[in-house]
C-alpha cells in the first residue's frame, strides 16, 4: 500500500499563493470526490485546508504522484511547476510522520497551538462523509490524534504558547495606550474570531460588534460578548467607529476595500486604525496596507510575535520528535502486515518497468537492423542474446562479488530464481 501526501503551507509558500488553494469546510468533500474522480484508481483522500496550509493526503495500491499534483495545480490555477516550486511531497513514512507532526502541532506556525489537532479531525471527517476515508487513512490519522494526545499530555510543547489571536491583542496594546478606550468590529463568526472576540474581551473594550453574512450566527456569538451586530452591507458606513477590525471568513473575494477604508479614515480624522486579517484567502484588500494610518497585520506578519519563547520549548520538541517516530514505526509495521505480498508492490512495478526498458532497447536495435537488411534470423539471435545479456548481468556480477559465504548465498539465490525445475548442481 502506498501512502503519499503533497501540501504548500506557511513555510513554503506566500499567503496570495496559499490563497488560492485555500478550500471551506463545506467544500470538502465534494473536492474530494472530483479529485479522486480524476484519478484512475479512486485513491483514499482526505483535505486539510487551513489559514496556513493545504495538504492532501492519499493511500492506494500504487503511488500517483504526478496526478496529484496536475489535480491541485489545475484546482489552484496555477502550472505544476510552479505549484512544486513552493510544494512538499511526502511519501511513506514521510507522509505519516508529517501527518503526526501536523496533529501534534510541531508543525504549525505557533508551536504547540492545539488548534490544528480539531481542524484535522474536521478534515478527517469530511472525507469519510465523502466516502473517501479508507482503512489505511483511518487508521494513519486515528493513531495521529492519539499522537498528539500523547505529546500534549507527556511534554511542554504547547506550554506558554501564544495564539494568532492573542498576539493581535499584544499588537493592539502596542498600538493603542489603554484597550478599555477602543471599538472592536470582528468581522466573520467562525472559530477564529471566536477565540479573537474572547481574548479582546478580556480587556474590557469600549465596545465590541459582530458583522457577518448569516444574522442568526452572528446574533449567537454577540450575546455571549454583550457585542452589537451588524451586516456585512454595514461595513462600509460604520467602519469608521471603530479603532480595530478583525476579521476571519471564508470568502473568495476581499470584503473590505481600500475606497471604504479610505472614506473611513477621513471620518475619522486619519485616527489609526488596526486591522488584522485572519483570513485565506484575504478579507482586506492587500492595498490597504499602503495607507499610512492603517496597522494591517496578515497571519504571516504575526509570525514573529507567535515564535517569542519558541527556543525555551526545543527541549518539548525533541521529546515530542521522539513520541512521533514511535507512532511512525508502529503504523508502517501495520501497513506491512496488511500487504500480502511483504510489502514488495513497489520493487514488482520497477522490475517491470525496467524489464520494458530492456524490451524496448533490443527492439530498437533490432528494428535498425532489419532496416538496413541484415538477415532476419541474425537479428533475432542478435535480439535474443541482448535481452539474456541483460537479465543475467546482475546476477553473474554478483556471483564474483564478496566472500565465499556471500558467493554461496548469492549462487543458492540465483539458482532459486533461474535454475527452478532443473537438476541443481552444487553451487560450492
Amino acid at each position: 500500500m502506498a501512502v503519499w501526501a503533497l501540501g504548500i503551507n506557511h513555510h513554503t509558500a506566500p499567503l496570495d499563493l496559499r490563497g488560492r488553494f485555500a478550500f471551506a469546510l463545506d467544500q470538502l468533500p465534494e473536492t474530494l470526490q472530483r479529485f479522486r474522480a480524476s484519478l484512475a484508481r479512486q485513491p483514499e483522500a482526505a483535505l486539510l485546508s487551513t489559514c496556513n496550509r493545504t495538504e492532501i493526503y492519499c493511500a492506494a495500491d500504487e503511488l500517483e504522484l504526478d496526478s496529484t499534483v496536475q489535480w491541485l495545480a489545475s484546482t489552484g490555477g496555477v502550472s505544476p511547476q510552479e505549484l512544486l516550486d513552493h510544494a512538499y511531497v511526502l511519501k511513506g513514512d514521510e507522509a505519516a510522520r508529517h501527518a503526526f507532526r501536523v496533529a501534534s502541532g510541531l508543525d504549525s506556525m505557533v508551536l504547540g497551538e492545539a488548534q490544528i489537532l480539531g481542524q484535522l479531525k474536521h478534515a478527517v471527517r469530511a472525507a469519510d462523509e465523502a466516502g473517501a476515508l479508507g482503512s489505511t487513512l483511518h487508521q494513519m490519522f486515528q493513531r495521529s490524534f492519539a499522537v498528539a494526545k500523547q505529546v500534549r499530555s507527556h511534554t511542554e510543547i504547547g506550554a506558554h504558547s501564544i495564539s494568532m489571536t492573542a498576539a493581535a491583542v499584544r499588537l493592539a496594546g502596542q498600538l493603542f495606550e489603554d484597550l478599555k478606550d477602543i471599538k472592536v468590529l470582528f468581522v466573520g463568526a467562525g472559530e477564529m474570531i471566536e477565540l479573537a472576540a474572547t481574548h479582546f474581551a478580556a480587556k474590557a473594550p469600549k465596545g465590541m460588534a459582530i458583522a457577518n453574512r448569516t444574522l442568526e450566527r452572528g446574533e449567537k456569538l454577540a450575546s455571549r460578548f454583550g457585542a452589537e451586530v451588524l451586516r456585512l452591507s454595514d461595513l462600509p458606513e460604520r467602519l469608521h467607529e471603530f479603532d480595530a477590525v478583525i476579521s476571519c471568513t471564508a470568502s473568495t473575494l476581499p470584503l473590505i476595500g481600500l475606497g471604504a477604508v479610505e472614506r473611513a479614515l477621513k471620518k475619522r480624522r486619519h485616527r489609526p486604525i488596526f486591522m488584522v486579517d485572519l483570513a485565506v484567502p484575504r478579507d482586506i484588500e492587500v492595498e490597504v496596507q499602503q495607507l499610512s494610518d492603517v496597522y494591517l497585520y496578515t497571519v504571516d506578519d504575526l509570525a514573529a510575535v507567535v515564535q517569542s519563547g519558541k527556543e525555551n520549548r526545543q527541549a518539548a520538541v525533541a521529546e515530542a520528535e521522539i513520541i512521533i517516530d514511535a507512532g511512525v514505526q508502529s503504523f508502517m509495521h501495520w501497513i506491512g502486515q496488511r500487504d500480502p505480498r511483504g510489502g514488495v508492490v513497489e520493487l514488482i512495478r520497477d522490475l517491470h518497468a525496467q524489464t520494458d526498458e530492456w524490451r524496448a532497447a533490443e527492439l530498437a536495435r533490432a528494428r535498425k537492423l532489419l532496416a538496413r537488411g541484415d538477415d532476419v534470423d541474425s537479428v533475432l539471435e542478435a535480439l535474443a542474446r541482448g535481452l539474456t545479456q541483460k537479465m543475467l548481468h546482475g546476477a553473474l556480477a554478483e556471483l564474483h562479488t564478496g566472500d565465499a559465504a556471500t558467493r554461496q548465498a548469492t549462487a543458492q539465490t540465483v539458482e532459486r530464481l533461474f535454475l527452478r525445475g532443473q537438476n541443481k548442481r552444487n553451487a560450492g
